[in-house]
C-alpha cells in the first residue's frame, strides 16, 4: 500500500506541475484549474491510496459505483466527489446528497429529475451543462458543433438554469475519440466560444467553469481555457474491468 500511495502521489504531483506549466504559458494562474483524477472501475484500495497520496477530487463514472466508494470511505470528509458521466434518469436520484458536482448534466429531462430529486432530499446540486461539439452521435449532451444551430440551444438552456435545486456553474465537453491534442483544440476553442456566447444571453447566469481535456490533451484544454481537467490512468494506473467468471 505504502509504494501504491508514492506512485500515485509522484504520477499526481507531475500532472499538477504540467497543468501549471500550460496554465502560465496561457497567462493564467495556476491555481485557476482543478484535477480532478478519475478512478472508474478502480478497487477502493487505489481510490483509498490516492486519498492518501493528496488527491482532492475524485471522479466517478457510473452512480452506483460511485455511491459504493463514497460510503465506504466516508472518512475522508474533506474529498470532493464529481460524477463525470452520463447518468440515466432512473438513477438520478443516486447524485444528491453524495455527489459534490455532476460534470455531465446533457438533457433538460435529466435536469429536471435531478431538480425533483434535490428538492425532495433538501439539497442544492451544483452542475455543468454538457455540450457534444464534435457531432458524434455516440455522444451525450446538447448538440453544439454548428454555431449557427446555438440560439436553438437557448430556450433549454433557460429551462435548466430556472429549476430551484440545480445550480448551473459552467459547461463540459468530451472531444472526439482518437485525436491528437493539437487536433482537440479546436473542439476546446468551441466550448469556450459557447461560454461566451451563453453568458452574454444570460448575463446573470454563472457559467465561470469549463471541464474540459483528459489524460492526452489536458495541457491544451488547459491552454484553451479549462477550469478542471479529468485525468485517470495517468495518475492511478489502468483501468480494472471485472471479467466473467
Amino acid at each position: 500500500m505504502e509504494n501504491l500511495v508514492q506512485d500515485i502521489r509522484e504520477k499526481y504531483l507531475q500532472a499538477l506541475g504540467t497543468i501549471a506549466g500550460a496554465a502560465r504559458r496561457a497567462g493564467r494562474n495556476p491555481e485557476s484549474v482543478r484535477l480532478v483524477v478519475v478512478t472508474k472501475t478502480q478497487p477502493l484500495e487505489v481510490v483509498r491510496a490516492a486519498i492518501e497520496a493528496g488527491v482532492k477530487i475524485l471522479g466517478e463514472n457510473y452512480p452506483e459505483e460511485g455511491v459504493m466508494k463514497i460510503q465506504s470511505l466516508r472518512e475522508f470528509s474533506a474529498v470532493e466527489w464529481h460524477m463525470i458521466g452520463h447518468v440515466q434518469s432512473r438513477k438520478a436520484q443516486m447524485l444528491p446528497g453524495n455527489f459534490n458536482l455532476l460534470h455531465s448534466l446533457d438533457s433538460l429531462k435529466l435536469a429536471k429529475r435531478l431538480d425533483r430529486f434535490c428538492g425532495e432530499a433538501g439539497t442544492t446540486l451544483p452542475v455543468l451543462l454538457e455540450f457534444n461539439v464534435g457531432g458524434e452521435e455516440s455522444k451525450s449532451g446538447w448538440l453544439a458543433g454548428d454555431e449557427s444551430r446555438w440560439p436553438s440551444l437557448l430556450e433549454e438552456v433557460g429551462a435548466a438554469l430556472a429549476l430551484p435545486n440545480l445550480r448551473v456553474c459552467g459547461l463540459m465537453t468530451m472531444p472526439p475519440l482518437g485525436l491528437t491534442a493539437e487536433d482537440s483544440r479546436p473542439f476546446f476553442q468551441r466550448l469556450r466560444g459557447l461560454q461566451e456566447y451563453l453568458s452574454a444571453q444570460f448575463p446573470r447566469a454563472n457559467f465561470s467553469e469549463l471541464s474540459m481535456g483528459t489524460s492526452g490533451d489536458f495541457e491544451t484544454a488547459v491552454e484553451e481555457g479549462a477550469t478542471m481537467v479529468r485525468i485517470g490512468t495517468a495518475i492511478v494506473g489502468a483501468r480494472h474491468y471485472k471479467t466473467e467468471a
